[in-house]
């Protein structure tokens, strides 16, 4: 992304930032699926501590339900809009469990290495070529016998396939009650989407050096797949 592009789609979502999760259930139609299996993958019991690097973390949606069934877990959030994690510091409060990085995580060296590194609904930012790169980068930041797991929208096989991603998340959203509003602001936000097919993203992950890669949910563009260290 270059600077231009990276600096538009930071006062994106600083703009959005405050009303971002009101709508989250009704723009991601499969909701309890999507972040319930990602939550199942997480290859470590609930009692086990671990350290945990959220990707995107935005207002910590993410690092609050792995938080709630992993008590133990230590979160480093990273985001690019500090808009987004003021509201995950008003989320989270004084727990000392989360700490909070703003920066571009592609052009930044990662904070340290994890035994959990996970990203959702953020790196369908990046073009192919970054997502490729930083797939080795993800890699490397993952501990031994930790995991890399991305929530994301991903690109249909075919442009035929594509529209019926379209059409089935509009269709469904509006069912889950959104508004016209909220689906419009969806769509000004998706200006910043580069999405890549499922299937090129996991020959990506496995070249990255990753072993049991793996999708284990999809409903239409959305996606839970990764891989272990």
């Amino acid at each position: 992304m270059c600077y231009n592009a990276t600096m538009s789609l930071k006062h994106a979502f600083d703009t959005f930032s405050a009303d971002y999760d009101a709508s989250r259930r009704k723009l991601i139609p499969c909701f309890d699926d999507f972040y319930g299996t990602l939550l199942e993958i997480v290859p470590f019991k609930p009692d086990q501590a671990f350290r945990c690097i959220d990707l995107g973390a935005g207002t910590g949606l993410v690092s609050a339900l792995l938080a709630a069934r992993f008590p133990q877990a230590q979160f480093m959030l990273v985001d690019l809009s500090e808009g987004m994690l003021d509201q995950a510091r008003k989320r989270f409060g004084t727990d000392s469990r989360f700490q909070y990085s703003v920066m571009d995580y592609i052009t930044t060296a990662l904070p340290g290495q994890a035994d959990l590194v996970v990203s959702a609904l953020s790196i369908h930012h990046l073009t192919d070529e970054q997502k490729r790169e930083f797939f080795f980068k993800a890699y490397a930041a993952v501990s031994a016998n930790g995991a890399f797991l991305i929530a994301d929208l991903v690109k249909g096989p075919t442009p035929a396939a594509e529209s019926r991603y379209g059409q089935w998340w509009e269709n469904a959203a509006y069912k889950a009650g959104a508004t016209q509003q909220e689906w419009g602001q969806a769509q000004s936000r998706r200006r910043y989407d580069q999405p890549a097919t499922l299937a090129d993203q996991l020959r990506w992950l496995d070249k990255a050096g990753f072993h049991e890669v793996d999708c284990w949910f999809k409903c239409y563009p959305f996606a839970i797949f990764g891989g272990f260290r």
